[in-house]
């Protein structure tokens, strides 16, 4: 627990009784620095004394004259470095997307609370606070060149993670999604939001996949001869597809590695728009002839949409794990969940649930007839060496989990 008595905490909320509500809660739950506005205005005059500048604002979003999400705005041109926690009666979309549009102003968002506000959720969400100057280490982003990129591939310094794939139904491990890592010599690991766009922006994410999909195809013959037939997962740029030379190398290293095509799934999501759709469909269809299973990641999000459906012949739907990740108790996510899960179903299509990260989100995606899943409640990426440990856990674990 941070150390309650160093959080300056302001509530804004132009309700008296929700102020004085909200004050003795956190006065009951041991916070002492606590001051009240009742307007945005005198808010915005009480940041410009440095002495009194809060840590963490409780913010109403609904107010007469200036609004939670004008405030906002003002917050940002007063360079506040502190943290918000939003309070409304609004509807919970709404808070949501003030929610986006906070941390698109770069400013620290803890969560939202629903009126009434429920003490232990207050509590919940405070614990999150963090001192500004943690937060800027944490959120310290070491910049990399293309050159130290290409020499990290030279050297041997990627490697792939895998994280598990299994059956809702049953529990079986049906196959790994490969996830690169950067072993940085002086950074430590390094992960691929770090560097995939570099790749991408600098042409080298050609060299990039190949490294990947050669050492996860070498891992699965490993895994295979060891009696353990896991299809393997790899994603795929659509900057890869624009040259038919992705398709032979897709070819000659499955084959070089003596893995069933059948076995390899590529994952493809569009970052960007494609405005030449040609050779991209035309290398997809051919793989997908040649029997490789292709599969549409995050969809919902982005640009992977109705439309990749329609044209790509995908034999599987990823549902992003935004629309995983507690939506047994999210109306909104639990919509969009239900929705991409019923599309994969109409057009006979895996579907594979991103995102189990607990109990309760297991026992959601079990209970809508998910396919597959994958997250941290069933297993974090792991280095290849540690998976038949974790298989041997997850077999003690599988059965109090599908057996309800």
């Amino acid at each position: 627990m941070n150390n309650k008595f160093a959080i300056r905490i302001l509530v804004l909320d132009d309700e008296p009784f929700m102020l004085k509500l909200l004050c003795r809660m956190l006065e009951n739950s041991g916070f002492s620095s606590v001051s009240t506005c009742d307007n945005g205005r005198a808010a915005l005059e009480l940041l410009d004394r440095t002495n009194c500048h809060p840590d963490l604002i409780l913010l109403d979003i609904n107010m007469p004259e200036m609004d939670g999400v004008e405030f906002v705005r003002h917050l940002v041109e007063h360079h506040y470095s502190g943290a918000l926690i939003l309070v409304s009666g609004e509807d919970e979309r709404v808070l949501q997307s003030v929610e986006k549009l906070v941390r698109a102003h770069k400013i620290s968002v803890l969560g939202y609370l629903t009126k009434p506000v429920i003490p232990a959720r207050l509590a919940e969400l405070i614990d999150k606070w963090m001192p500004p100057a943690q937060v800027a280490i944490e959120a310290a982003k070491r910049i990399y060149s293309a050159e130290e990129l290409g020499e990290a591939m030279v050297s041997g310094e990627l490697v792939n993670y895998y994280q598990p794939k299994v059956d809702v139904a049953t529990g079986e491990v049906v196959g790994v999604e490969t996830l690169v890592r950067w072993r940085h010599p002086s950074d430590g690991m390094v992960y691929p939001d770090k560097f995939i766009t570099l790749a991408e922006e600098h042409g080298l994410i050609d060299e990039l996949t190949r490294v990947v999909l050669s050492g996860a195809l070498n891992q699965s013959r490993t895994w295979r001869d060891a009696g353990m037939p896991l299809r393997v997962a790899v994603n795929v740029s659509m900057d890869n597809l624009v040259s038919l030379n992705f398709l032979n190398n897709v070819v000659e290293l499955t084959s070089k590695a003596g893995v069933p095509p059948q076995e390899v799934v590529l994952e493809v999501t569009e970052s960007r728009l494609m405005t030449d759709l040609r050779v991209p469909l035309e290398i997809l269809t051919r793989l997908h002839l040649k029997r490789f299973r292709l599969s549409i990641d995050d969809f919902g999000t982005g640009n992977s949409s109705l439309t990749q459906l329609r044209n790509i012949p995908f034999v599987e739907l990823k549902i992003d794990q935004s629309f995983v990740h507690g939506a047994w108790a999210n109306d909104t996510q639990r919509a969009m969940f239900n929705a991409s899960h019923g599309l994969a179903t109409q057009l006979k299509m895996e579907s594979v649930a991103e995102g189990v990260e607990d109990r309760a989100d297991w026992d959601f995606v079990r209970h809508q007839g998910c396919d597959l899943a994958q997250g941290y409640f069933i297993a974090r990426p792991m280095p290849a060496e540690d998976l038949p440990a974790w298989l041997v856990d997850w077999k003690r674990r599988c059965p109090e989990l599908v057996l309800q």
